[in-house]
Order: structure tokens, then sequence, then C-alpha cells
């Protein structure tokens, strides 16, 4: 198994930048960070984690953008990888979003994936224009969108809610394509989405049962005639290695902790004594 970090990224605590070279020093192999473009005061959706409309973390207030953080993190680094856990593709543009990611990953040299999410805050999502009912619709269309962007010389797409004419857009990505991973909960109907539309499965954090969940996705996966295998990335919270073993056995290829909300020599030490624990080798 690969194992990942994912920084709940703020104006406070430690950057980007500087969390992504301790990362990678300390031999972890993914650099994950998040999205909110904004939170709105007053909303109807619920929080998966509080089941109201209350937040667990005020950092859903103050979240840097996913991309502007990643090109910091891409300066400083040489190999770890660059993703999102998760980003929302429904509230932009494809157009715009295809040239931002493909860039980064032109810059960085092709390190760069797409954790991608449908977006709990329906409320978030309508600012953008984006109705409750059609969140795994638009989705998809953008992620059609910016494949073609991606791939084709001239790239041309018409759907229920984009639609551009023949254009000519670079740079392309590195390695032609941008894997897309799916963050959701591990359900029937993500995974028929995801078999159509995605690369892998992101877990929720709460997720459990994932031996049975992994069985039915590689079920789903098989019955779409995918002939490759999907990455399965499960988000940990606390080191525990008797679970780190079940799980891959179970089939998840990488692991990813979360960092503490500290200071950022606090951060830098806890990457080390982790790294300890998996058994990473440090880097230079």
């Amino acid at each position: 198994m690969r194992y990942g970090i994912v920084l709940f990224t703020s104006d406070r605590g430690i950057s980007p930048a500087d969390a992504a070279v301790a990362a990678e020093r300390a031999g972890f192999d993914t650099f994950y960070v998040p999205e909110h473009t904004h939170i709105p005061v007053i909303r109807a959706a619920a929080h998966p984690r509080t089941g109201d409309a209350s937040l667990p973390d005020d950092r859903y207030l103050r979240t840097l953008d996913p991309w502007v953080a990643l090109g910091t993190a891409a300066a400083v680094t040489s190999r770890i990888g660059l993703s999102t856990a998760v980003a929302l593709p429904a509230e932009h543009h494809p157009i715009t979003l295809a040239k931002t990611i493909a860039s980064l990953d032109y810059l960085s040299g092709g390190r760069v994936s797409l954790g991608v999410g449908f977006g709990w805050n329906t409320d978030e999502l309508a600012h953008h224009g984006v109705p409750a009912g059609k969140r795994r619709t638009v989705l998809r269309e953008h992620l059609d969108a910016m494949r073609v962007l991606w791939t084709e010389e001239e790239a041309d797409f018409t759907g229920e809610f984009v639609s551009f004419g023949a254009s000519w857009s670079w740079p392309k990505p590195v390695r032609k394509r941008i894997p897309v991973l799916l963050g959701a909960a591990g359900t029937e109907k993500t995974f028929l989405w995801l078999a159509k539309n995605a690369d892998g499965w992101i877990t929720t954090p709460t997720e459990d049962g994932l031996d049975d969940k992994i069985a039915l996705l590689h079920r789903i996966w098989h019955e779409h005639d995918r002939a490759d295998t999907p990455e399965i990335v499960a988000l940990a919270g606390r080191h525990d290695a008797a679970q780190l073993t079940q799980w891959g056995e179970f089939g998840v290829t990488e692991v990813v902790f979360g960092l503490p909300d500290r200071s950022a020599d606090d951060v830098r030490a806890y990457l080390t004594r982790l790294a300890g624990k998996l058994g990473i080798e440090e880097t230079q």
C-alpha cells in the first residue's frame, strides 16, 4: 500500500508548501487538500458528521483554494503526488478548471490526480447554479468536458449544463489523462456512477465494512467491463497497524492520514512519528 497525507488547509497553522515538503521528506506518496469555495451562513444542508447545519471544524470557513495551495506545494517538491480530497468541479466552469489542472500537472511534471465529490453542501452548490437534484449529472458533464479538452486537439462538447464549440486548449496533461477518484459513501449508487465515470474510490472518514464494500465495487467494476483495477484510497484516523494490514488484504491501495491543526513544528514532528510507525523511509 501507498501512504498519503491530507492537510485541511486554512489561513492558520502550517502552509501547504511546508506541509508538502515535510510529507515528501518523510517518505509519503501523495499530498491532498480539500475544497470549499465558501460556506453560506444560512444552510438547509446537514453536514454528514454532525447531522445538522453545524460544522465540525471552523476550517470549513477558511479553506484555501486547492489549486493555488497545490501550486505552492508543486514549486517546492519533486516527487510527491498532488491531489484533492475532495475538490468540487461542479462549482467551476470546466474550460477554466481544465486549464488550471492541466497547467498544474504540466508544471509539476505529471504528478496530479483529481479527487472529486458530489458536494454535501447543496446550499454552496446552489450559489454556483447547481440544482441539488443534478449534482451527479453536473459533475459527470464537467469531467467529460475537461477530458475532451485534455485529450483532443480540437475539443468540443455538448451537454445539458455545459456546451462549447471546437476549441484549442493547451497544455495537455503529461500522462495524457488525469486520474479521477470519487470521494463518497460506499453504496451501490456511488459505485455505479464511479464505474462509468472515474478511476477509483476515496472512502468517507467514517466508512466501515470496507471488505463488503470493496467486493461490491469490484463486482460492479467488472460488470461495466472495466479492464483496469480501481484505486481504493482509505481515509484513516489514528495509526492502527492491525487495521492497515486488514485493509491491505481487502484491496486498499492507499491510506491517507489527516494532519493535526497545530503549529508547523508540531505537524512536522507528527509526520516523522507517523512515518516511523508505518516503516516509511525518509528521503532527502
